[in-house]
């Protein structure tokens, strides 16, 4: 495997950038095993929507500290690109990374930091483009914009899989406590508070949280930009929240947000 180089919880504000809220928090991002609320709920859902993986060439928009892009290097992936607006995020996926694999593992792994609305990456590159949790710091223009950008990047025949907080989730459980909450309530209801940011926490199962946060979209957003960027095949969508299986490692951790919408995951072909 070859690298490539590159350069306590408080509440954010309005003007705090997304950036300096995962360079402050980065550290507690780090894990080899899951252990978040969304490596559980979450993110192995979205790996299944990725489907075999063997071969391919993968860019990872806002691979934070490398936990997906190392999971896609053990399914076989040839090689990832990853890119994420935190510095400190990156450094931890450079670092950890080189833990994880020795130079004899056949992938080649890169992380960067970036803007995945301005993405410097070649036309009709990648296999798959994963936006794993992402999308839902942008904008709507700013989710059209990567959209576009991913639409470019892709092979013709690619895939693209993102999964974002389901946007009715707050608007649900408005309940402030762990293990995953958002707080819209000074800024709208469902449809008011389209475009409008929030802050939250997901939780670990040792108890340490997370800072999240949201900048809420509405149902047809996501569809709508899919359309605009040039995808016109029809979107495979899962809704994903807890299993039973998740109650049975973790009764105490997964039993307040039983049986609610948690997460969307969303999976569509650019037309070869």
């Amino acid at each position: 495997m070859t690298f490539s180089t590159s350069t306590t919880t408080t509440t954010p504000t309005s003007d705090t950038t997304t950036r300096e809220i995962y360079n402050k928090a980065a550290d507690r991002w780090v894990r080899t095993t899951p252990q978040s609320l969304s490596d559980f709920t979450g993110r192995p859902p979205v790996f299944e929507l990725c489907g075999d993986v063997s071969g391919f060439t993968i860019m990872d928009l806002g691979c934070g500290e490398g936990y997906c892009a190392r999971v896609l290097a053990e399914k076989g992936a040839t090689r990832i690109d990853g890119i994420d607006i935190s510095e400190e995020m990156v450094e931890h996926a450079i670092e950890n990374t080189k833990k994880a694999y020795d130079e004899a593992t056949n992938t080649q792994l890169s992380f960067n930091v970036g803007d995945i609305t301005k993405l410097t990456l070649p036309d009709n590159t990648y296999d798959l483009a994963l936006g794993m949790f992402v999308y839902n710091y942008l904008t709507v223009e700013q989710m059209q914009a990567s959209f576009a950008e991913v639409h470019r990047a892709l092979k013709p025949g690619g895939a693209f899989v993102f999964s974002v907080p389901h946007p009715a989730f707050p608007f649900i459980h408005k309940n402030q406590k762990p293990p995953f909450h958002f707080d819209f309530s000074d800024v709208g209801g469902y449809f008011s508070a389209r475009n409008q940011r929030a802050f939250g926490s997901i939780y670990r199962r040792d108890g340490q949280q997370l800072p999240v946060e949201m900048t809420h979209k509405l149902l047809n957003d996501y569809f709508d930009a899919l359309g605009a960027a040039g995808f016109d095949t029809m979107p495979v969508v899962r809704e994903l929240g807890v299993k039973p299986e998740h109650k049975d490692i973790d009764e105490r951790f997964f039993h307040s947000i039983d049986d609610i919408p948690l997460h969307m995951g969303v999976k569509v072909i650019k037309r070869a």
